[in-house]
């Protein structure tokens, strides 16, 4: 058997080792991009213990869920503290004057405090030199069902005015 197809067994052994050399650097270089590719899977799952690509994704869908039920309900909370927040009497405004034009200062006040509903309370101090009446008037709408004074009147339209 020393030939084989009209060739000589150098040529063979050295056609089949250039063979196995070629393959091995065939393989080696697959080894290389598997390796590669292993590493990019790794970091693309960052370190979940998922089997497979469905698993994290639908994992990832529930993630997504949860922060929309989350958000929603944060929105609502939001909502309710934004509501609250209209009702506290936040605009306060005070109207100084002299009750009684007898000389003196303006010692008299109207205090305006109401919500963003115009809702509140007006507190009005009359002062004079022998004594000091105080008087409190409920506010709806920015109207009382009481008479209003025009200084009265004035603190809130100062409070209307605020922001």
């Amino acid at each position: 058997m020393g030939e084989l197809f009209g060739l000589d067994g150098g040529v063979i052994v050295l056609t089949c080792f250039a063979l196995i050399i070629v393959l091995f650097i065939f393989i080696l270089i697959v080894s290389i991009k598997l390796a590669s590719l292993r590493k990019r899977y790794t970091q693309m799952i960052n370190g979940s213990k998922a089997e497979n690509m469905e698993q994290i994704i639908i994992d990832m869908q529930k993630g997504l869920n949860e922060q929309k039920a989350e958000s929603v309900a944060t929105s609502a909370k939001v909502e309710t503290i934004r509501q609250a927040l209209m009702k506290t009497k936040s605009k306060v405004a005070i109207h100084r004057y002299n009750a009684f034009n007898e000389g003196g200062s303006d010692l008299s006040f109207t205090i305006a405090i109401l919500d963003e509903y115009q809702d509140g309370i007006i507190l009005t101090g009359i002062h004079s030199r022998e004594q000091m009446y105080l008087y409190a008037k409920p506010i709806q709408n920015a109207k009382s069902t009481y008479t209003l004074s025009p200084e009265e009147k004035e603190a809130i339209n100062q409070t209307l005015k605020q922001p």
